[in-house]
């Protein structure tokens, strides 16, 4: 007899957590919006339980924030917690480049120059900034993949949904993109070549440009 597994689908709390997940990454709930559990509830036409989970979820990712009158609230990113966030990322990927130039092999090294390739041509074709984030970030992802340091992605795992969040607030496409996509190349160019150190340094500069752009964007936004 042929074995087989059931595909059985998502429970219906991580159905809605990836939903409003995705609400707020388009906007559609803006930074310190308070979010009504019942209103939501009736919006989607299910009872309040799985709502409630979904949004307990999105709580440890620290999108949303709980508050004294037991509700929630969507983030709002402050330059404190983006000096700490991108501590953690500095700290981590440059780790990760470092190890790549050791350990990765071939095929990752391929992987990793399609998709910058990709992100270049999303670029050129004027795109939506959505997907061309989605490559920028899976060209950090194969890098963190190709370090074979399952620890080290766990780690990067716990903040990544902040992280995109950091990406969507303060990418604007057109000259930003071109910026990160030529820093993406240089970090590139030295893993290819096996140059830890100066990997090392251009994503620490990578890292560091995004940092000032980031506080840049939200001290415009708080001016307005």
């Amino acid at each position: 007899m042929n074995s087989f597994e059931l595909e059985k689908p998502a429970p219906y709390h991580i159905q809605f957590y990836e939903q409003l997940k995705q609400m707020i990454f388009d906007g559609q709930f803006q930074p310190g919006e308070r979010i009504n559990e019942t209103q939501l509830a009736k919006q989607f036409g299910v009872s309040r339980s799985p709502v409630r989970e979904a949004m307990r979820l999105l709580e440890k990712d620290e999108l949303l924030i709980a508050d004294h009158r037991s509700g929630y609230s969507v983030y709002t990113l402050t330059e404190k917690d983006v000096e700490e966030l991108y501590q953690i990322r500095a700290a981590l990927e440059t780790l990760a480049v470092e190890l790549a130039c050791k350990e990765a092999s071939q095929r990752e090294m391929d992987e990793i120059e399609q998709v910058h390739t990709q992100a270049g041509e999303a670029i050129k074709e004027q795109l939506p900034s959505k997907e061309i984030v989605q490559l920028h970030e899976a060209f950090h992802q194969k890098i963190i993949l190709a370090s074979h340091n399952d620890r080290l992605s766990k780690q990067l795992n716990h903040v990544n949904a902040l992280i995109h969040y950091c990406r969507i607030f303060h990418f604007s496409g057109g000259a930003r993109a071109e910026t990160i996509q030529r820093e993406h190349a240089v970090i590139y160019s030295e893993i290819k070549e096996r140059r830890s150190r100066e990997a090392v340094q251009a994503m620490r500069e990578h890292l560091l440009h995004d940092v000032m752009h980031l506080k840049q964007v939200l001290s415009k936004t708080n001016k307005e």
